[in-house]
């Protein structure tokens, strides 16, 4: 479970993107013999270009498409109203390896057990996923190994020039990499191209600050001096959460690779597509073969990752139960672990606040990638001189949230990732219910109208009153699109229940007044938080949690620290004193 990034209209790495961020462009593809498109410049022979118009940056008519291929037969831009599908969907179809090594992909050395892969838009099985046994991570991290013998002898500026090449490549071919994640993730189209841009400006960033790594020199009594080294810790393992796989995958190799480090990364089986495009652009950006390496697997193959004696550190994003698991393993190899888990994070509303804002940060806080959002603000405090006006606006406007195909332009909530988890989000609004919370809203489930899509895992967004701090919603991380709204009537009651939770991750608040906006946020025990909006976080600062939502930090300067090493180097000008 990931961070949500900045949507349209929020500052990005220091600057607002423009939406929609390209004008309708014709880009010309050739038919490949299976059905499947690949780039005109890609293919040979002499088959007709065919002409597909749609929303698509300029630069990917120049880009190479991946050689995980679509089978899309037709991209174009929807008006709203006009459709009820994009002809995209559904169409996805998997035709090489997932695991990648030493710059290829390949498939596993062993294993053997086989995970489906779902589209959730439509419950379609995408492709069974082979998971990746001993053999196979020892062959991944041993390749890293080799790789990082060179990476780490190379000089920040030259991994500077590599990095901002494969964040060249990300934005040129940023369209493509979004219709994967959405395909394979369900989150609209929309979202998923903020996700890429945020991966890109990721990259960028941490390729900005490789060059500038340095230690310090501390002058010592009669000329002698000492100095520290940051070095590289060698082979890192990254695993990702399947609502944000591509930028998670960014987020974590980016101050990874920066450092001088290789990694090999394990995304979540439920989403096992994009990462490997990250793979393929790495090494066609000029990282040595084997630096970023992809293994592909469930808890089994995380546990092997993580037991490996060659692996220096462990990045993961996910449950608490596997953080707990995953400190346990490490702690046996005494390796550091950055974990962000997940959170029950308060959003408070005073009411002196701007309420077209507050409201659209609830919403923010609530509904971003159906609301599978790890430090999503889900216990809503309003204060009671507002509570009935706020909770009129959110419900209206939760019930216009346009839910459906995530490929439309339109669509603004897609399908939750499989119907295990739409069960279980079911479950937590059923019990309450019968707790005693109303439902002001939604809740149920949604079937679109077209057939295609009848068997995708789609829900109405829920709006829940009448909640009770002790009430199983409110304490427990529900990870769907479910806002629970409880009143308060004084600053210091409002705080003592923000912090009532075993969950640190983030918190926000919403105010005119600056003292007290302030004032809320340094009393808050979170360690991500919001004045006056919420679940917007550039890349430029640090993002991480307290208590058992983890600990360490991504984003920003300080992942640095969590991917290096000090060495200190002491050196004497003079004799040798010996008391011997």
């Amino acid at each position: 479970d990931a961070r949500p990034r900045s949507l349209p209209g929020c500052h990005q790495a220091g600057r607002r993107l423009p939406w929609p961020p390209t004008s309708g462009r014709e880009v010309l593809l050739k038919q490949s013999p299976q059905g499947s498109l690949a780039s005109a410049t890609s293919l040979g022979g002499a088959s007709r270009p065919r002409r597909l118009t749609g929303s698509i940056p300029p630069m990917l008519a120049q880009s190479r498409l991946p050689s995980l291929l679509l089978q899309l037969p037709r991209l174009r831009s929807v008006a709203p109203g006009l459709a009820t599908m994009s002809s995209a969907t559904g169409t996805l179809t998997v035709q090489q390896p997932l695991n990648y090594r030493a710059g290829a992909r390949v498939q596993p050395a062993d294993g053997g057990q086989l995970e489906e892969v779902f589209e959730p838009a439509t419950g379609r099985v995408l492709c069974k996923l082979p998971c990746s046994g001993e053999k196979e991570v020892d062959l991944a991290v041993q390749s890293a190994k080799a790789a990082f013998k060179i990476w780490s002898q190379m000089s920040g500026m030259e991994r500077c020039r590599v990095m901002l090449e494969a964040a060249r490549i990300i934005r040129e071919q940023r369209e493509e990499i979004a219709t994967m994640e959405t395909i394979n993730n369900g989150k609209s189209i929309f979202e998923a191209r903020v996700d890429i841009d945020i991966s890109w400006q990721c990259l960028e960033y941490y390729a900005g600050l490789a060059g500038s790594l340095a230690g310090e020199h501390i002058q010592l009594p009669g000329g002698s001096f000492g100095y520290t080294r940051r070095e590289p810790l060698g082979v890192c393992v990254g695993i990702g959460a399947w609502n944000y796989p591509f930028q998670i995958a960014c987020w974590k190799s980016g101050p990874a690779l920066a450092c001088g480090n290789a990694m090999v990364f394990k995304p979540s089986p439920f989403t096992p597509i994009s990462v490997v495009r990250l793979a393929e652009i790495f090494t066609e950006a000029g990282v040595p073969k084997g630096l970023f390496n992809v293994v592909q697997g469930g808890a089994a193959t995380g546990q092997l990752l993580c037991q490996h004696p060659d692996v220096a550190k462990i990045s993961f994003t996910g449950s608490v139960p596997t953080g707990m698991k995953i400190m346990e393993m490490a702690a046996k190899g005494i390796k550091p672990v950055t974990l962000e888990l997940g959170g029950k994070s308060p959003l408070i509303i005073f009411s002196d606040a701007d309420l077209e804002n507050a409201v659209k940060g609830a919403l923010m806080a609530n509904f971003l990638t159906q609301g599978e959002v790890c430090c999503n603000g889900t216990r809503v405090f309003v204060e009671r001189k507002i509570l009935d006006t706020f909770t009129k606006e959110v419900v209206k406007r939760t019930q216009k949230i346009k839910i459906g195909d995530p490929l439309l332009e339109d669509t603004r909530m897609g399908a939750l990732i499989n119907r295990p988890h739409l069960n279980r989000v079911q479950g937590f609004i059923k019990q309450a219910k019968e707790q005693g919370a109303e439902v002001l809203c939604g809740g149920d489930l949604y079937v679109p109208d077209d057939p295609k899509l009848k068997n995708g895992y789609y829900m109405r967004p829920c709006v829940l009153g009448n909640c009770k701090d002790d009430m199983t919603c409110v304490k427990e991380e529900i990870f769907g699109p479910v806002m629970a709204i409880l009143p308060f009537d004084t600053e210091e009651e409002v705080l003592e229940r923000a912090n009532a939770t075993k969950f640190g991750l983030a918190g926000g608040v919403f105010t005119r007044d600056i003292q007290k906006a302030h004032r809320v946020v340094a009393a808050l025990k979170a360690g991500m938080c919001f004045i006056n909006n919420y679940n917007v976080s550039p890349v430029e600062l640090p993002f991480g949690g307290y208590k058992s939502s983890g600990f360490g930090r991504e984003n920003g300067r300080a992942a640095i620290e969590y991917y290096s090493q000090l060495k200190t180097v002491c050196v004497e000008m003079g004799d040798v004193e010996s008391v011997f």
